[in-house]
Order: C-alpha cells, then structure tokens, then sequence
C-alpha cells in the first residue's frame, strides 16, 4: 500500500530545473493524499509566473510511477508562493524589488516594463509598478490613466490598471505636458517619497521603471531599497549594447552590487506583415551576445511591431489588446523568464548568508564573477572627496562619484495643494 513517505521520497528525486535542488527539501511538496491507486500532491511553486510548469509535471510523474508500483497515476494541484527576503524594512509588505534599465533613451524600456509588469499579474502575482523617470514620466500614458491619485491616512494610494498598482510623476503634474525642472538631488526626495509615502500593501513584485543612463535616480535607488536585481533593456545594434553594458556595470559598482537579472533585447526584428519576411532593422541577436559576454540571463527578445506602438499610445498594452498575438506572446516568455530569475537569486541569496551574487550561473565560455568581486576594468567606486572606502550613506544622502549631496527638501511640497485637496 503507497504511503506518504514513499511519495515524498520518490519526489526528493525531482529537480526544480532552474534552481538545482530537490522539491521536498524546497518545501514545494504539500497535501499528499489517495484515492484509490492515484496519488494527489500539491506542488507550490515559487512564482506563479513559472516557466518550467510542464518539465516538474512531467518530473513529477516519471519520479513517482516508476518507484511506486501500487500507484497508477499521479493529480497534481498548482499553488505559488513567492519568497520573501528576511529582512525588508523599507517595503516589508513587498516580496522583491526589480529594476528596470537601459542605457540610453528610445529602446522602449517603459513599454517593456508597462507589458511585462501586467503580464506578471496576469499569472496570479500581486505587481507595482513605480515610475522613476522623474523628468519623462510615460507610465500613465501607456496604462490610459488621466486621474489623480487619492490620499488616504496620509499616504498616496497608488492607481491600478491590469492588475497593476502604478505610481508615477506624470499623475501629480497638474498638466501632462507640463515639464519637472529640478535639479539631481530632488529626483532622490521623490523616489524615497514614491517608495515610502505610497500605500503599495502586499506585493510580489515592484518594478522601477528607472529613467535611462546612470545618474542620480539608478544610484539613489541602489542606496535606499534593498533590490533583487536589475533587468537592462537594449537594442541589437552594437551602439545601444555598448550604452547598455553601462547600466550593467553601474550596478555592480554601487556600494552594494546589485545582481543583473538578465538582458531584454527590444526592436529584436520586424516581421513583414503581408509577407512574414524578417527583417533586421536594428541587427538581430546583440541582446544575447551581451548576456554571453557578460554571464547573465538572456531574458527574450521582443520584435519590432506597430501594433505594440499603436496600443500604447491607446492607452492599452499589446497583452491586453491582443493577448494571443506572438507580441504579447513574447512579454510573457519575459515575464516568466524574469521571475524564474528573482527566484533563483532568491534561493542563491540564502544559501550565501545574504551575501549578494551579481551575476547568473556560469556560461559557456565566460567566467562569471565571484560573490562581491568587481570587475578589474571598471574605477573603484569612491564616496567623496578624498575618502577611499566604504560608507553607509546618511539619510536622503545622494553619492555619485567625487561627491555626496545631502538633499533635505522635500519635492512633494509643490504638490501640496494637490494633496489638500485629495
């Protein structure tokens, strides 16, 4: 007679593909039970947004039939459960932070980001989105959101679309077209605002889509939340590889590496929509040979379409326009890809004692780098003048290279009539 044991030990056989460990000792083994010769089990993934969902199925099956004779077949039930990191103080209701980044302006990041975040939601995952190009908000314009957040208990309450809660410059500007003219220190005031001021509740995951390049805002949010990782954003052409091997490296320079997700390659290729001809308009392939080059996560690749255009300038997003498309098809792929990652640093993140890896699993022909070691072309990172080591910066404190800025403002005083008003 089939036992639970014997269930259990036949699925410490079981590999989680991407995580390299059994799925009993993962604690994803749930409410084994019988009925008749049929085992059901339930499997808990770590993300909803699995991309191996199939392959455990498939594992599972093979790994009780052939060791447990009295059982003809196996029912699976799905569940997901996000980790959550043991220390979150700054967020402690959000599970993982992931940034967006690209470096250089018109490779599509924000649509990118808009897509995969309500491609994540759709899977089931609790998702924010803050957008962090302070000086060319887009968010709101790509999610069709013209209102104005609320107030409530003295917090802003974000404004969600597709499952998503968004917070974004552009909902605070009394007119759209109206421009943010600050200087570098206050966009760090409003970033700590939009992560501290806002009521995001429990999440999942909290994307940021950051402003491109490498300045105050990517630095100030490496100082103030503790992320997950980074996803960059770049175009095939060799031109945008190089700009976006700058973000990549900027990350691992700040005073604590942030690990690099993976690359997204955008604009990937145009398909002729009369004739299915591929074109490479922009190349083809450069987003992976960075990710080889570098040793991280080649995430998807995204083809350059119209109909991607024309939804977000409707205000409605490829995967909720036309969520069959192969388009929208591709954010998904994305999506799962990046969440598998977030779980794989995850689980990497506790077996090192918190000590952070700032890239993926090795690959074929690059040697990655080891936990905590920078790369030996890319300057030491030195915070102020004179001073050639370490420090935790004070609060609201802005570091960047040769030079640190205290910013005591807060930049939400010239909303405040808006605020009263709410």
């Amino acid at each position: 007679m089939a036992t639970v044991e014997q269930v259990l030990a036949a699925l410490s056989h079981v590999q989680d593909p991407e995580l390299h460990r059994d799925l009993v000792s993962l604690g994803m083994i749930r409410d084994i039970r019988f009925e008749g010769t049929i085992a059901h089990f339930e499997v808990v993934l770590t993300t909803p947004a699995c991309p191996l969902k199939s392959r455990i199925e498939e594992d599972c099956r093979k790994a009780v039939l052939d060791r447990m004779p009295d059982v003809t077949d196996i029912a699976i039930t799905w569940g997901a459960q996000v980790p959550k990191p043991r220390q979150q103080e700054v967020l402690p209701g959000v599970r993982h932070v992931v940034a967006i980044g690209s470096g250089k302006g018109g490779v599509g990041k924000s649509t990118v980001t808009v897509n995969v975040a309500i491609a994540l939601a759709a899977t089931g995952a609790r998702v924010g989105l803050i957008d962090a190009d302070i000086y060319g908000p887009t968010v709101p314009l790509l999610l069709g959101i013209s209102e104005k957040p609320l107030v409530q208990d003295g917090k802003i309450v974000p404004i969600e679309r597709h499952g998503v809660k968004t917070m974004s410059m552009g909902f605070l500007l009394p007119n759209a077209d109206d421009p943010v003219v600050w200087r570098g220190p206050m966009l760090a005031g409003v970033l700590q605002q939009f992560i501290r001021d806002v009521a995001w509740g429990e999440l999942d995951y909290l994307l940021v889509d950051l402003p491109p390049g490498t300045g105050d805002v990517p630095l100030s949010l490496a100082q103030q939340l503790p992320l997950t990782g980074v996803a960059v954003v770049v175009t095939p052409q060799i031109v945008a590889q190089q700009i976006g091997l700058k973000t990549l490296r900027m990350f691992e320079m700040v005073p604590t590496p942030v690990p690099v997700l993976g690359i997204i390659e955008n604009m990937s290729h145009f398909v002729c929509p009369s004739c299915q001809h591929e074109t490479a308009i922009f190349d083809h392939g450069g987003g992976r040979e960075v990710a080889v080059r570098q040793g991280v996560a080649f995430l998807g690749g995204i083809p350059l379409d119209a109909g991607i255009r024309q939804s977000g300038d409707q205000g409605l997003p490829i995967v909720v326009s036309a969520p069959d498309s192969a388009q929208a098809r591709a954010f998904h792929d994305i999506a799962r890809h990046l969440a598998g990652q977030v779980s794989i640093r995850h689980f990497a993140l506790e077996e090192t004692g918190g000590l952070r890896l700032t890239h993926a699993p090795e690959v074929p022909g690059h040697r990655p780098l080891a936990v905590g070691q920078v790369r030996s072309d890319t300057a030491p990172h030195v915070h102020g003048p004179g001073c050639s080591h370490e420090h935790e910066p004070s609060p609201g404190e802005v570091t960047v290279q040769g030079e640190a800025t205290p910013e005591k403002r807060s930049p939400f005083k010239a909303f405040g009539q808006f605020l009263k008003r709410s």
